[in-house]
């Protein structure tokens, strides 16, 4: 049996649409960047405090440098991540269609907002 046995309501699709997926794309770049902003954090810790000797100053400094990265990281791809999400499924409803153009039209509108702020 290779058919799919899940229950949907009739005239429901199989796969997610944009709007739907949005909701992942922004968790997991929100995670991403806290991730990637948190071992940025320690290796800037690191670096900072090393003249220290291991103690609870160092070990506070390093967590606050931890946290700050994170979040730091976490909300830019977060906003980053819900631009690109509103620009799609706004693209998708206006066209009517899913296509990769709409993806392509997102992106570029996403990056064209986040440079016209003067973010290098």
């Amino acid at each position: 049996q290779d058919t799919d046995e899940f229950i949907l309501p009739t005239g429901a699709n199989k796969t997610r649409g944009r709007f739907e997926l949005a909701f992942f794309t922004i968790g997991g770049c929100c995670m991403t960047g806290a991730a990637f902003g948190a071992l940025n954090g320690l290796r800037l810790g690191l670096k900072e405090t090393q003249n220290m000797a291991w103690s609870k100053p160092r070990n506070v400094q390093i967590l606050n440098m931890v946290t700050r990265q994170g979040a730091l990281w976490a909300n830019a791809l977060g906003s980053l991540a819900l631009l690109y999400s509103a620009f799609g499924v706004i693209i998708e409803k206006t066209r009517g269609a899913e296509d990769d153009l709409n993806t392509i039209a997102a992106g570029t509108l996403t990056g064209m907002l986040y440079k016209s702020t003067g973010r290098v």
